[in-house]
């Protein structure tokens, strides 16, 4: 019950709810380090091809254990937010689910489920669609469980359009249209 908590989950500072704010702020941050320092192409050197970043150089294990940290890092904003607008540590609830949507929304920004290349911004974007999917089916009337389905098909859906076969089935079929 401390108000300075609640602050983080709900409060609001220039007519702004305080998640955004962090949710910006941290946006920035790692857009700046991910973008403006050598890290950010030490990261996507790393995800596409481990062995040449390490050929070319790369300390690749601090490279993905900095990654991790940086991830535990959003985690537990994410955490610390979601407890203080729950105002409570609801260990058995909070955050149930959100893996999948995490998935998604970086796909659907843009990003390959194989590794390498990612864009922040676009995954922001990947994430408002999700909520908007996720209002959208509460909305209609279906029930909760069906926004697992739902996303569990939109992710076997990217996983075939990104595979190799797929590719090299629609390469195929457009070299014949060419003839």
């Amino acid at each position: 019950n401390s108000p300075d908590l609640s602050w983080f989950g709900s409060g609001s500072l220039v007519f702004l709810p305080t998640p955004v704010i962090i949710a910006v702020l941290t946006l920035l941050l790692f857009w700046l380090l991910t973008r403006k320092t050598a890290l950010g192409m030490f990261i996507e050197a790393v995800g596409i091809n481990i062995r040449a970043a390490k050929n070319a150089g790369v300390n690749t294990r601090i490279i993905v254990m900095l990654t991790y940290v940086l991830s535990g890092l959003c985690a537990a904003i994410a955490g610390i937010i979601v407890a203080a607008d729950i105002r409570g540590a609801d260990a058995n609830n909070a955050g149930l689910w959100l893996e999948l949507d995490a998935i998604l929304a970086v796909v659907i920004g843009g990003g390959s489920l194989m590794g390498g290349r990612f864009n922040l911004l676009l995954s922001v974007v990947g994430a408002l669609i999700i909520q908007g999917m996720n209002t959208g089916i509460l909305l209609s009337g279906f029930p909760p469980e069906m926004n697992q389905v739902v996303k569990a098909v939109v992710v076997l859906c990217v996983l075939i359009v990104q595979s190799q076969r797929f590719i090299s089935l629609i390469k195929g079929v457009r070299s014949r249209d060419k003839t």
